[in-house]
């Protein structure tokens, strides 16, 4: 089955879940049970890349997943409130989301809930703030 066929019925499934362009975006809400669902019943089995964006007024955490190796992949997109800056981990459905939600956390201050060791990963333990934020002040400037 091919990855628009696939995120047709995920659709189907989970009515709040929209097609853009060649993405998915998934509510937070269904993350975990969209993933579960991707990799148990349509056997897209390695999470290649996890990573995030600011765009100010939120932040949107970006999966791409596929199946191996038949080379077919599926990009998931999750907007969540910049205030809250909290989303579930999916490392219990992909162990490699481990080091990857980790350095987002580091660098941009998105905490993933029930992630089984969330500490920073890339900067010193004492430093403050998350330097790819957007609202981020770096000592001489970033304009």
């Amino acid at each position: 089955m091919e990855s628009n066929q696939v995120m047709k019925q995920i659709k189907e499934k989970y009515q709040q879940v929209e097609i853009l362009d060649n993405h998915l975006l998934v509510p937070e809400t269904d993350i975990k049970a969209v993933m579960k669902e991707l990799r148990d019943a349509y056997g897209y089995n390695v999470l290649s890349n996890e990573t995030a964006v600011d765009y100010q007024e939120y932040f949107e955490v970006i999966y791409n997943i596929c199946r191996v190796p038949e080379g077919d992949m599926i990009n998931i997109k999750v907007k969540i409130d910049r205030e809250k800056a909290e989303i579930p981990s999916v490392v219990d459905i992909w162990p490699s989301a481990g080091w990857q939600e980790r350095e987002i956390f580091d660098l941009l201050g998105i905490r993933f809930t029930d992630h089984p060791d969330m500490r920073r990963i890339l900067l010193e333990d004492d430093f403050e703030g998350h330097p790819l934020r957007r609202d981020f002040k770096w000592v001489g400037g970033r304009d």
